[in-house]
């Protein structure tokens, strides 16, 4: 007999697809089937969800962009895949539907809304983003991932943690190395879309370290696709070893090795360093709805889990100046790195599962 269908509904970044994944994985192990319903541009970063999880390509638009014509059409668009998700439901009807955020869940939310099956949010930062206020008050729970999150009035959240995937869980409170006499490894990532702003301040920053500093480092530094080019000369110039990808398939590992990590702080890239426990300095995402990311870096800033620099102050001078703080000072990055550790949830996904398998009951 086949096990109940979980409809997992994931918008189009990294952000909102590795927690659904992580999920997703998990529903597998316990016997349950599970379909994913994104867009064209979410199916993108679907590569890394089990083979067993069926996609379902569904049409959907925002208003927030794409100019006249996009604002006008994305109504007709929107309705257009409820229609379509409305008609996959009646072939095969979900237990449960899971929207984790993003423009593209909005079909298959409004459908198992207007169908009466059970559903309920995970939202990953600490400001709840505009779709999940859309459906805040119609589900019937609402996962957090950071605490406290910035919920509409009159809704209550329940504090899960963001799920990892298991290719993270693997890398779980790996002993950290300080930083001593051998190579010091640095990851820097953008999020899964990179970060220009990145791409122009750390290789500049890591040109001015010392000598002995510098000449030991092995960077890995994810950046947007047009940057790869300007950003591996930049480090070459410098004389500095490294890898530049504008998407790495194993940041886990990287994560692992790292003795300091540079990078946004979106809720996913977050959760991976506070379960892999490294130390950080969080670049938040300045354009970010709500300012979510400043809030999804606030426990790590006060914790000492990490140096939080907002992009409005950041330069090469300040950020070099960091960087020598914590690869110079063993002690220091050690502490960084266990209070990371202090704040991990590597059992969010579990957390997530129990109130999924409550509600579809």
């Amino acid at each position: 007999m086949p096990g109940k269908l979980a409809l997992i509904a994931a918008g189009g970044t990294g952000g909102h697809m590795f927690p659904a994944q992580a999920l997703a994985e998990l529903l597998l192990a316990e016997g349950w089937r599970v379909r994913l319903s994104t867009d064209d541009r979410g199916a993108r970063y679907a590569g890394g969800f089990p083979d067993a999880v069926q996609r379902s390509v569904v049409t959907s638009a925002t208003t927030a962009r794409g100019g006249l014509m996009g604002k006008l059409t994305a109504p007709l668009k929107i309705a257009a895949g409820v229609v379509e998700a409305r008609k996959q439901f009646k072939a095969d009807r979900p237990a449960i539907v899971i929207g984790f955020g993003g423009y593209p869940t909005i079909p298959a939310m409004s459908a198992a809304v207007s169908m009466g099956i059970p559903c309920m949010i995970h939202e990953q930062n600490g400001v709840m983003g505009r779709v999940n206020r859309l459906f805040s008050h119609r589900v019937n729970r609402i996962a957090c991932g950071t605490w406290p999150t910035d919920l509409p009035k009159g809704v209550q959240g329940i504090h899960t943690g963001n799920p990892v995937r298991a290719a993270v869980l693997d890398h779980a409170a790996a002993p950290y190395v300080p930083p001593g006499q051998g190579d010091l490894r640095l990851l820097v990532i953008g999020g899964s879309q990179g970060a220009r702003v990145l791409s122009d301040v750390v290789p500049a920053a890591i040109a001015a370290l010392p000598d002995q500093m510098r000449s030991r480092l092995r960077v890995s530094h994810q950046a947007r696709a047009e940057d790869v080019e300007r950003v591996s000369t930049a480090y070459a110039d410098a004389g500095v070893q490294v890898d530049v990808q504008p998407f790495f398939s194993d940041v886990p590992q990287r994560l692992a090795e790292a003795q300091l990590v540079v990078s946004r702080s979106g809720a996913s890239s977050v959760a991976d360093i506070t379960v892999v426990g490294r130390p950080a300095i969080l670049i938040p995402y300045a354009a970010a709805t709500g300012d979510h990311q400043t809030a999804n870096a606030k426990a790590l800033a006060h914790s000492g889990a990490a140096l939080v620099r907002p992009e409005s102050t950041l330069d090469p001078a300040s950020l070099t100046r960091d960087m020598h703080e914590i690869l110079d000072n063993p002690a220091q990055a050690t502490a960084m790195a266990s209070a990371a550790l202090s704040l991990a949830r590597p059992d969010a996904a579990r957390r997530l599962y129990e109130i999924v398998t409550e509600i579809a009951r």
